[in-house]
C-alpha cells in the first residue's frame, strides 16, 4: 500500500509538472499580437533573454511612421542578405515608394510590403508564436508590424557548413567524389542534379519536440510503389521524440527488425547510390544535420553491392561480388570451423597438417575456443581503437598493436600462430563489405557460431547456420522480404544479385519494389548490341 501511494504520488507531481510546462508553452503557441513591442516581449521572454536573438524596431515611412520589428538568430543567417535585402529595404528603400499620407496606408501597408517592400524570392505569412519560433530557430528572418496580429516569414538561412566533401566511409576507384553534407538543402540539390525528372518528389516534415529537425522524404511518384511510400509515411508520422540529432534515431525508430543484427534500413552519404536508389523504385529520407541518407526497402543483396559495380564492366563487378561473398562466409565461419574441426573433428584434417598443428598448439594453455576468443576480442578492441583515435596516429596504432601483441603472444605460448592467422584472415575479410553496418552484424553472429562450434562441433555450427538462414527469411524491410529476389526466388533479378549482367541486357527494375513503371531502357528485342555489318 504505501508503494502505491508513493506511485501516486510521484504520477501527480508528474502530471503537476506537465501541466505546469504546457501553461508556461501557452505563450510561444497562441496568435500574435497586434502589438509589436507585446510581440517582442514575448519573444525574448519565451527564449530566456538569449544573445544569440537579435531584435531591431523602426519607424518606417515619412508622414505616416509605422513601427517594424525584425527578429532573428545570429549565427544562423546570412547577414549579408539581411543587411542589404530586408533591413536596407525597409529603412531606406520603403520610404521612396509613393504612398498615400490618408489612412489607407494604413489599411494597405502589410500588402505593400508583401508585394513590393522585401525583395527575396521566399517570403510566407505567420499568424501565430508556434511558426513564428520554428522559423527563427530555423534561421529564418521574422518581420513583425506594429497595428497587425500577423508577420512575415524571410527566407535568410546561410548557416556555415564544409561544403560538398569527399565521401570518407565509401570510397571508390572509379565514380563521382561528391558526398552529402549536413545541410538538408544542399543534399536535395545534389539529388536534383543527378534527376532532372519532373516526377521526382521531395517531401518535409519536422520531427522532435524540441529539436524540430527537418526529414524529407525523396521518391519518383510513377515508379516507386505507392503503399511503400504511405508506410513511410506512417511511420514517420508516428515518430513522437524530444529530439532527431541524427539520421541513425529514424532508422531505429521506422526499421522492421527490431532485434536483429542485420540491417533493414541502408544508409549512405554517397548521391549516386541514393539515385540509382530511387530509380529502381526505392524511397529516399534525407535528415537535416547529417550527411547518412537512409534508403528503403534495404534487402541483403544490397548491402553486398557498391555503386562502383555499375561503374565498371559486368565481367570484374561480377568477380569482385562474388569475393564478397567468399568474404561473407571467411569472416563469419573461420574460427568456428577451426574450433570445432581441432576440438571434434580431428579425424577430418589431413595427418600432415593436424601434426603441424598439435605441434604449434603443444605449449598453449588454452583451449581452442577460449584461445579464439581472446584473439578475436583483442583485434575487436584494437579495431575499435584505431576507429576513435585521431586519424593521423589510429591507423598506425591499429596496425603496429596487431603486429606487435600477435607476436607476443605467440612468443610467450598464449597462443598459436595458425590462430593468428585465423583471426587475421577473418578481420581482414571482414573488411571487404561495403557497408559499415553489415560487418558489424557478422561480427557479432561469428561469437555465437564460435560457442556453438565450441559446445557442438560442426553439428552445432549447421544449427547456427539454420537458425541465421531462418532468421533471414522471416525479416522484412518496409513490407519486403528482406531476402528477396533469392527468397522468394525471381529469376529475372537475378541479373543484378550476386552477379552483374551487362547493362543492356538489365530491362525490368526490381519487380517487388517496384510495381509502376517495369521498364528501365529499351525493349528486349533491341537491347543486344549488334556487329556491325561488312557494306562489302
Amino acid at each position: 500500500m504505501k508503494a502505491f501511494w508513493k506511485f501516486f504520488k510521484r504520477k501527480n507531481e508528474y502530471s503537476s509538472s506537465n501541466r505546469q510546462r504546457k501553461i508556461d508553452d501557452s505563450n510561444s503557441k497562441g496568435p500574435l499580437n497586434i502589438n509589436l513591442h507585446e510581440n517582442i516581449k514575448i519573444v525574448k521572454e519565451v527564449l530566456g533573454e538569449s544573445s544569440d536573438i537579435v531584435t531591431r524596431i523602426f519607424p518606417v515611412g515619412e508622414e505616416i511612421k509605422t513601427e517594424v520589428g525584425v527578429i532573428y538568430t545570429d549565427g544562423l543567417v546570412d547577414k549579408t542578405l539581411i543587411q542589404d535585402f530586408i533591413l536596407k529595404a525597409l529603412m531606406i528603400d520603403i520610404r521612396r515608394t509613393t504612398i498615400n499620407t490618408d489612412m489607407s496606408f494604413k489599411k494597405s501597408f502589410f500588402e505593400i510590403l508583401k508585394n513590393f517592400g522585401l525583395p527575396d524570392g521566399d517570403i510566407k505569412e505567420i499568424s501565430d508564436f508556434k511558426d513564428l519560433f520554428v522559423h527563427l530557430l530555423s534561421g529564418d528572418t521574422i518581420v513583425l508590424i506594429d497595428g497587425y496580429c500577423e508577420g512575415f516569414v524571410v527566407s535568410s538561412r546561410g548557416w556555415a557548413d564544409r561544403g560538398v566533401p569527399t565521401p570518407d566511409s565509401e570510397t571508390v576507384v572509379r565514380g563521382p567524389k561528391d558526398g552529402f553534407t549536413e545541410t538538408l538543402r544542399t543534399n536535395t540539390a545534389l539529388i536534383r542534379r543527378r534527376i532532372k525528372d519532373t516526377n521526382l518528389r521531395i517531401e518535409t516534415k519536422r520531427i522532435g519536440q524540441r529539436t524540430k529537425t527537418d526529414v524529407a522524404i525523396a521518391y519518383i511518384q510513377d515508379i516507386a510503389n505507392d503503399k511503400i511510400v504511405k508506410e513511410v509515411r506512417k511511420r514517420l508520422n508516428r515518430i513522437d521524440i524530444d529530439g532527431i540529432l541524427e539520421s541513425g534515431y529514424i532508422e531505429e525508430l521506422i526499421q522492421d527488425g527490431v532485434y536483429s543484427p542485420f540491417p533493414t534500413v541502408y544508409n549512405t552519404e554517397r548521391p549516386d547510390a541514393i539515385s540509382a536508389g530511387l530509380l529502381e523504385g526505392r524511397i529516399a529520407i534525407l535528415v537535416d544535420g547529417t550527411p547518412f541518407v537512409l534508403l528503403v526497402p534495404a534487402l541483403f543483396v544490397h548491402f553486398l553491392q557498391a555503386p562502383e559495380d555499375y561503374y565498371q564492366r559486368f565481367d570484374i563487378s561480377t568477380l569482385i561480388r562474388l569475393l564478397r561473398y567468399i568474404s561473407f562466409f571467411i569472416a563469419l565461419l573461420t574460427p568456428s570451423i577451426y574450433i570445432a574441426v581441432t576440438t571434434f573433428h580431428q579425424e577430418m584434417i589431413p595427418t600432415s597438417l593436424l601434426i603441424s598443428i598439435a605441434a604449434q598448439r603443444e605449449g598453449v594453455p588454452f583451449p581452442a575456443f577460449v584461445e579464439a576468443l581472446i584473439m578475436e576480442v583483442t583485434f575487436e578492441i584494437l579495431r575499435e581503437a584505431g576507429v576513435r583515435m585521431p586519424r593521423a596516429v589510429g591507423a598506425a596504432i591499429s596496425i603496429v598493436g596487431a603486429l606487435v601483441l600477435g607476436e607476443a603472444a605467440v612468443q610467450a605460448g598464449i597462443v598459436s600462430p595458425v590462430m593468428v592467422i585465423v583471426v587475421s584472415l577473418t578481420a581482414i575479410s571482414s573488411f571487404v563489405f561495403p557497408t559499415y553496418n553489415m560487418a558489424i552484424a557478422v561480427r557479432m553472429l561469428r561469437f555465437v557460431l564460435m560457442i556453438l562450434s565450441a559446445t557442438f562441433g560442426l553439428y552445432g555450427m549447421a544449427l547456427g547456420l539454420i537458425g541465421v538462414v531462418l532468421h533471414l527469411c522471416s525479416l522484412r524491410s518496409l513490407g519486403i522480404p528482406y531476402m528477396s529476389p533469392m527468397a522468394p526466388f525471381n529469376w529475372s533479378d537475378q541479373k543484378d544479385t550476386i552477379s552483374r549482367f551487362p547493362l543492356w541486357s538489365m530491362f525490368y527494375r526490381p519487380r517487388l519494389i517496384n510495381q509502376k513503371d517495369m521498364i528501365r531502357q529499351q525493349s528486349p528485342e533491341m537491347a543486344e548490341p549488334k556487329p556491325p555489318q561488312n557494306s562489302g
